[in-house]
Order: C-alpha cells, then sequence, then structure tokens
C-alpha cells in the first residue's frame, strides 16, 4: 500500500512553524541537527568505495565516530520517549475534561506514535507502553539511556524482564544494575548476560512473581503463522518446553528413519511434511493435498493468457498480502483443479482497473462488499504503516453522518485502527491518487496522512491480442491444426471481439487404494466473464 504523509501547514501553504514560548523553533533546530549529520564529511573517507591506503589514526576516528553516532541514536530514543509520555498524559487529560471513559482515554495515541515513527500502530503502542515505563518507573535505565551507554533494546529489555514484579522491586533492579555505581559494568555487559542478571535479581525479590509468570506463560501456548518469502509461511508453536523438545525429536527421529530407508529429501524438508501430514491427518506423501479456499486476486491477462503481472493471495496468507508470480498464480489453479482439492474464487477488475461492486443500503458491508474491500487493499490494514490484516470493515465517512455503506466509503482496517479513528479529533474523507482509491486522514494534532490502494493486476487492454490456447504449466504448445489436451479444466468467456480461449479437458481419474470409498465433492464454476 502507498502512504504519503503531509505536515501541518497555515493557510498559505507554508509549513506550521513549531515555536514554543520564548521564540524557540525546537523543530527546526532538531532538523537542522539532522542536516548537519546528513552532509557530514567523513574524515579521510570517500563514499565512491574507490579509497587508497587508509592510516590507523583515521581508521581510530571512524570508531569513535560510530560510536557517538550510537550514543546519539540512544539519545534520541530518549527524548521520543519523553515525548510519547507527555503527549500521551495531555491527550488523557483533554478526553477526562471531556467525560471520555478512563478506558477508552489515549486509545488514539499508539497510532498517532506508529505514524511519526512511521511503524505500525501496534509497535507505537509498544514504544507508549514502554516509554511510560522508563520515564515514570526506571530513572537510572533511562538516564543511562539519554547517556548513551544504555542502548534502546537492552532498555526494552529491562521493562519486558521486570514486567511482572511491583513498582518497588522494579525500582530495586534499575537503581541494581543501571545505578550511577554499575554504569561501567552495564558497558561491558552482553546481553544475555544482562538478561540472566535481571532474573536472578527478580528471583531473589519476589519468586513468587517469577512463579506466577511461568505459570501464565503456559497458559499463553498459541499457534502463529507469519509471511516467508517465496509463498511460504512460518508455522510457529510457542508451547512449554518438554512439549516443543518432544516434538521436534519425534520429527526428527521420523526423517533420520526415512533418510535412512533410500528417501532422498533433505532432513528438514521431510520434518515439514511429516508435521503438515500429521497436523491434517493426511497419509504419508499427501501433504499437499488440503483442501482450501485460494482467494486470487488476477488479472484475466495472468490467468488466462500469457501475461506477466502478478497476482495477489488475498485471503489465506498469514498477515495480508502474498504477492505471486504470473507463473505460479498459473499453476496454483491448475494444480487445485487437478487434484480436486480446492476451490478457486477470483476477483477480476475491469479495463480501467478498478473493481466492481454495488452500493448496499444495510448497515454492515454484506459478506460480497466487505470480500471486495479485503480485496481491494490486498488484505492489509489501510491504515498508513500498518501491517496488520485486516479485521473490520469500516465506514470512512461514518454511517451516523449519512455515510453510504458502498466501496468507495469502505476501507478494511484492524481492529485497533478501527478503534482510535473513533476517539475524538479524528476525521476521514476518500480522495483519489492517480486514479486509485485513497483515504485522508486528520489526526487530533493536525498531521494529514494519505493512504492508497494498492494498484490491482492490470486486466487485458483493448486492441490487445489474447493466444487461441494458453497451455497448462509445464505443457507445450500443441501441434499446428491438432486439438489441445490438458489435464485442468477451466473455461472462459471473453469479449466476441477477442475470441474464445478454450482451456477445458478434465482431469485424469485419480486411484483409490482397495478398501477405500472414494469421496466425491462438487466441483466448483470456475467459469469467467470478461467485464469492461
Amino acid at each position: 500500500m502507498t502512504r504519503t504523509v503531509e505536515v501541518p501547514g497555515s493557510a498559505g501553504g507554508e509549513p506550521a512553524r513549531s515555536v514554543l514560548p520564548g521564540g524557540v523553533d525546537v523543530v527546526a533546530d532538531v532538523r537542522a541537527v539532522r542536516q548537519v549529520l546528513a552532509d557530514l564529511i567523513l574524515p579521510g573517507a570517500t563514499d565512491s568505495g574507490a579509497g587508497g591506503l587508509v592510516s590507523g589514526a583515521v581508521q581510530a576516528t571512524w570508531v569513535d565516530l560510530l560510536g557517538e553516532l550510537e550514543a546519539v541514536k540512544n539519545a534520541v530514543t530518549a527524548t521520543q520517549a519523553r515525548l510519547t509520555v507527555a503527549l500521551d498524559q495531555a491527550t488523557r487529560a483533554e478526553e477526562a475534561r471531556q467525560s471520555i471513559r478512563a478506558e477508552r482515554q489515549g486509545r488514539g495515541v499508539p497510532n498517532q506514535v506508529g505514524a511519526a515513527l512511521q511503524v505500525s500502530p501496534h509497535a507505537g503502542a509498544g514504544f507508549v507502553s514502554t516509554s511510560r515505563v522508563w520515564v515514570t518507573q526506571m530513572p537510572h535505565a533511562f538516564a543511562a539511556l539519554q547517556s548513551g551507554v544504555l542502548s534502546a533494546w537492552r532498555a526494552t529489555l529491562l521493562v519486558r524482564e521486570t514486567s511482572h514484579l511491583s513498582v518497588e522491586h522494579r525500582a530495586m533492579i534499575d537503581e541494581e544494575i543501571c545505578g550511577p555505581a554499575h554504569l561501567a559494568e552495564l558497558a561491558r555487559m552482553g546481553t544475555r548476560r544482562l538478561i540472566a542478571r535481571i532474573k536472578e535479581l527478580a528471583a531473589r525479590l519476589d519468586v513468587h512473581a517469577c512463579v506466577k509468570r511461568n505459570a501464565k506463560a503456559v497458559s499463553e501456548r498459541r499457534v502463529s503463522v507469519r509471511p516467508a518469502p517465496d509463498l511460504m509461511v512460518y508455522l510457529t508453536a510457542l508451547v512449554p518446553m518438554a512439549q516443543g523438545v518432544q516434538a521436534y525429536a519425534q520429527l526428527k527421529t521420523h526423517a533420520e528413519a526415512l533418510k535412512a530407508g533410500g528417501d532422498e529429501r533433505a532432513t528438514g524438508q521431510i520434518m515439514a511434511d511429516a508435521l503438515i501430514e500429521r497436523v491434517t491427518a493426511r497419509e504419508p506423501g499427501h501433504a499437499d493435498d488440503v483442501p482450501v479456499t485460494i482467494n486470487l486476486l488476477v488479472s484475466d491477462e495472468s490467468l488466462l493468457a500469457d501475461g506477466n503481472a502478478p497476482a495477489v493471495i488475498v485471503e489465506g496468507a498469514p498477515a495480508g498480502a502474498g504477492v505471486v508470480p504470473a507463473p505460479v498464480a498459473r499453476h496454483l489453479a491448475a494444480h487445485a483443479i487437478e487434484t480436486d482439492t480446492a476451490w478457486l474464487r477470483s476477483i477480476y477488475v475491469n479495463t480501467r482497473g478498478r473493481l466492481l461492486a454495488t452500493t448496499s443500503t444495510s448497515r454492515f458491508h454484506p459478506q460480497g462488499l466487505a470480500a471486495l474491500l479485503r480485496a481491494r487493499e490486498q488484505g492489509i490494514c489501510a491504515t498508513t504503516w500498518c501491517d496488520a490484516p485486516i479485521r473490520h470493515t469500516d465506514h470512512i465517512t461514518p454511517h451516523a453522518e449519512g455515510g453510504p455503506t458502498s466501496l468507495d466509503n469502505g476501507q478494511g482496517l484492524c481492529a485497533r485502527c478501527n478503534h482510535a479513528k473513533q476517539a475524538p479529533g479524528w476525521s476521514q474523507k476518500t480522495t483519489q491518487v492517480d486514479g486509485l482509491h485513497a483515504v485522508q486522514t486528520v489526526t487530533p494534532t493536525g498531521h494529514t496522512y494519505v493512504s492508497v490502494a494498492p494498484t490491482p493486476p492490470a486486466p487485458v487492454r483493448a486492441g490487445a491480442t489474447a493466444p487461441p490456447w494458453t497451455p497448462a504449466v509445464g505443457m507445450t504448445d500443441p501441434a499446428p491444426g491438432s486439438t489441445p489436451r490438458s489435464r485442468y479444466s477451466i473455461g472462459c468467456q471473453t469479449r466476441p471481439d477477442r475470441g474464445a480461449i478454450p482451456y477445458r479437458p478434465s482431469p485424469p481419474p485419480r486411484q483409490t487404494r482397495p478398501g477405500r470409498a472414494r469421496v466425491r465433492r462438487r466441483r466448483p464454476d470456475l467459469s469467467w466473464t470478461h467485464s469492461t
């Protein structure tokens, strides 16, 4: 998703001056420092990579400069934490004055912080809570962060590893590790040793809290999935140590036994296949035959002709969009029909590259319209820099203010962003950027963020010629004058001036084992109509 950011300006279009009482322009001063760092002339070095021999003294200067810049980064993080806490406190005070319930106060702050830091609202919420602990509960760690002795990551570990302790015990660990008398030791301490030291002190101060934390960790066991490169995913299970080690050992033993029997797959491949087969109750060798629904955002040219525009898996991908090369999209469709194990739902765009939908009079988005909203955003929350999957379909102009339930007035959001935009001072409106659907969001501080929907796959354009037949993946063209035969069955209707694209033989019969009845599933309707 393309996002652009605008800085609030005056009526004449000039950027607003962030001048504090006393005539101090803080933002301009920080911007000048950033420009100085960007234009810094490196002592004895060039950016061309064609430098010659450099003396040891110059190299020592480079190392010193790297260290000082790292300290500057840590000091900047500390200042950002102070600003975040101040913004959170001021927002909560203003919303309390407006008689907003306490549990709803400040829920728009993580979105504002995330947008300013160019991270997701979830990461913004984490920075808000961590900054609150640094500033209000761990003064020594915060001072070490300001001075550059403690990195932002190690300061975050201090907060995380003491989250189960009381404020008093957290302050004692803060003094013991980051106090003035221990700064030299802290500078020499590795990260793993730091974590071990925190746990040692925590167990000594409050063993019951540590035991309670371990019990809570067991209750938070779960399975998650997140995207990986090349149309892969990471399937992760957070389980107690004994269970996880046992499961891994059994998969490892199974893989080594098959390898000893002559299996040509790598050990990791066998373990992964065995895991999927056991979880899905499939027979060995049938890890791919899992019934799924493929929701594919694809142009007709890529799927049915020889187009090279990539497709997008809208749903089913773990965290939103999964971009698929055109040949892989054709292979997915063909394999789904060949094995008769998957349903294929394709969503097309018209010749202008827009998804089609009708306006609804319903208060909530109907299922079909909600599917188009998710398809347009390619499964990812429409908020600037948010990478969370879509959970809510939202009215850009609220329904209570007369906003229609339509594709143009709809957007897909995660739960956090949908709740944040309902806080006082937030406003949104629809717009267009280069012909694409866009949403302009104005935060309570006057900052404007524009989120633009991704460009959908391009359809066949007027005047383009489609081949009379497109071979299935891995097959060669038919001989001249012969009738093409394919294992796959896809029917397509196109405009009369383009001609039909036949793609319809029948799949070969599947062999069943003796004594097992074959379960017949209704074949999905896979005929499409080309719209203009």
